[in-house]
């Protein structure tokens, strides 16, 4: 049994005419504890659907949700999620956005140890100088730190996150994606990364799920990647191997949709 499984899952939702939209169909995923996993589809194809579902925030039509062979029942502490846009609270500085989230699920703790955990996370994304600082102060990079500072702060037995570099610049997003990648090999922690971005799977993931697009998607067979850690971006680059997993990615794709997928590699 995986740490995480996702069983023979579907989500539909009524359209405004009252007819039935299929969204996923039969969704199975496994994944193991330390595993850092990426979900790899169009936009609109129910990537959202999904991590949402595994988040508790929804409940699927069918089929069966297990961590640690638990049935997930709504949302939890043990799921940290990090979505696109960053849900700060404006008032609140850096650090007292991320100790509001220690505060929620620790109550055991002393208010000095919630501070010192809170601010152990804080240094972890490498925002320790910005603690005082509030939201409006910082770049759309820093504000995404203080999200998956947050959520580490609750420290769950899975981070779940949905594209969340979508909405910043291309260097801002390399950027925090070798952070990410340091603070995984720091934690070790069970991850379930939704992306539109193959390079960014590559550069981050143990295996990559293609998921067709819609309406019913489903998820094809993962593809693992074996490249040794720390992964440099550039040296990948260069890799001849890298070049034949994107082939297969996108062949992956084309193949489990039935569409052309075009030359590049961002969907």
């Amino acid at each position: 049994m995986a740490y995480l499984e996702v069983k023979n899952v579907s989500q539909s939702f009524t359209r405004a005419d009252g007819a039935a939209a299929s969204v996923l169909r039969n969704v199975d995923l496994a994944v193991e504890q330390a595993e850092f996993a990426c979900i790899v589809g169009r936009s609109g194809s129910g990537k959202t659907t999904l991590i949402s579902l595994i988040a508790g925030l929804l409940e699927p039509d069918a089929g069966d949700i297990l961590l640690e062979g638990k049935p997930v029942r709504g949302a939890g502490p043990e799921r940290g999620v990090v979505f696109q846009n960053y849900s700060l609270l404006p008032w609140m500085s850096v650090l007292q956005n991320v100790y509001l989230a220690v505060d929620a699920v620790a109550a055991g703790l002393s208010t000095a140890e919630k501070r010192d955990r809170a601010l152990h996370y804080i240094e972890l994304v490498n925002l320790k100088e910005a603690a005082q600082k509030k939201p409006r102060e910082l770049s759309g990079g820093m504000r995404q730190r203080v999200a998956v500072a947050r959520s580490l702060a609750l420290e769950p037995k899975v981070l779940l996150l949905d594209e969340p570099f979508s909405a910043l610049d291309a260097l801002t997003r390399g950027t925090l994606q070798e952070e990410l990648a340091r603070i995984w090999l720091d934690t070790r922690k069970t991850v379930v990364m939704i992306t539109n971005d193959i390079d960014e799977a590559i550069l981050l993931a143990d295996a990559i799920y293609p998921l067709t697009s819609g309406p019913g998607a489903t998820l094809g067979r993962p593809i693992r990647v074996d490249f040794p850690r720390p992964r440099e971006r550039r040296e990948l680059g260069r890799q001849l191997a890298v070049r034949g997993l994107r082939g297969d990615m996108l062949a992956a794709l084309s193949k489990t949709d039935g569409k052309s997928v075009p030359v590049g590699v961002t969907l």
